[in-house]
């Protein structure tokens, strides 16, 4: 029995995330199927090791690679395991976990073991954006800009995306772009460009909400320019899947998609920031990379109105960090304030 198990290489990324991995460690041990699966645990040690260790694993015919962190783990591994025989595993715990909340995979670890101990898979589609293998989202423009000052916070996990989409948001510009979308041409003002393989960025914001994993296609969002009264209304559609309902949204579906902008910036693929020239080529891979998935999902796992109330919860706990960041700055200023009030009153006491 021992020599049939099939072999599994579980690839930590031990800075994913805002908690530590002990928890998921044990339940790896605790859980997985041993009667089934030879297992093998493996740490990254630097920005694309996972790319390396997935490529080796797929070379060695390795039934599955197991992405044990987030949506840029995830990619990093994907990228190395399309059309090949090894498939994809992921145990979610990332800031956004946008491919796994898609496919429904289980957030908490011991679920997400018990999918891959059912071993269940399925054929999915996969971008590309100038080369540059996607699984979730990519995009041009806003999301793009966020996804750097993300990148550069000091923190992780949804309230940190949060708080940089909200101050953020207050100072860009958008951009006007054109687009091919196969072979037809248009022109478009836009805060940002969004292409889904899937549906979300993570955390059930829902920015390309009809997309599917099996299709083909790209789902294309353009979010034209909007007010400050747009935002809720924009916001509370993000969350519960109907954004593309929205008229300050433009939605289509195309293999292909070459957009033009005036000059070299960002774009962003699954989350990670990249630069770019002003030309950016994006097209879909149709049946290119085998995922562990769950063999029958729940068809709604997360109401709207859960999702709703998630949203609102995160800008409460936004609008509180804000006020306090707000006040603890104004107490230190005025502390400054009285020492160099005091300072002045010393040096003047003492010149005469």
């Amino acid at each position: 029995m021992m020599k049939n198990r099939k072999q599994i290489a579980f690839i930590v990324n031990p800075k994913s995330g805002t908690h530590g991995k002990a928890h998921i460690l044990n339940c790896i041990d605790e859980c997985i199927d041993k009667d089934k699966y030879g297992v093998e645990i493996i740490y990254t040690q630097y920005s694309g090791h996972a790319v390396e260790i997935a490529a080796q694993k797929a070379q060695d015919n390795a039934y599955a690679v197991v992405a044990v962190g987030g949506d840029g783990t995830v990619n990093e591994i994907a990228r190395s395991l399309v059309h090949t025989q090894t498939a994809l595993g992921i145990i979610p715990c990332g800031s956004g976990n946008g491919l796994a909340r898609h496919l429904q995979i289980p957030m908490d670890p011991q679920g997400a073991i018990e999918v891959i101990n059912e071993g269940w898979e399925d054929i999915i589609d996969y971008g590309k954006i100038n080369g540059v293998p996607f699984f979730c989202t990519c995009g041009v423009g806003f999301d793009a800009f966020v996804s750097l000052k993300f990148s550069q916070a000091g923190k992780r996990g949804p309230l940190t995306y949060l708080e940089q989409t909200l101050r953020e948001s207050l100072n860009y510009r958008p951009e006007t772009y054109e687009l091919d979308m196969d072979g037809s041409t248009a022109h478009y003002k836009a805060f940002l460009i969004a292409c889904g393989n899937a549906s979300q960025y993570g955390n059930n914001a829902y920015i390309t909400p009809q997309a599917t994993l099996n299709d083909g296609l790209l789902d294309v969002t353009i979010v034209e320019p909007f007010t400050m009264l747009d935002v809720p209304a924009l916001a509370f559609q993000l969350f519960n899947k109907t954004i593309d309902q929205n008229s300050r949204i433009k939605t289509f579906r195309c293999q292909t998609l070459h957009i033009h902008r005036a000059k070299p910036g960002l774009v962003h693929y699954d989350g990670d920031p990249m630069m770019t020239e002003k030309d950016i080529n994006v097209a879909i891979v149709k049946k290119g990379i085998r995922v562990i998935v769950q063999k029958n999902a729940p068809a709604n796992p997360v109401s709207v109105l859960q999702r709703a109330q998630d949203y609102i919860n995160g800008l409460k706990q936004i609008n509180e960090s804000i006020v306090s960041d707000i006040a603890l700055r104004n107490k230190q200023i005025l502390d400054k304030g009285k020492r160099q009030f005091k300072l002045l009153t010393k040096k003047n006491g003492t010149s005469h």
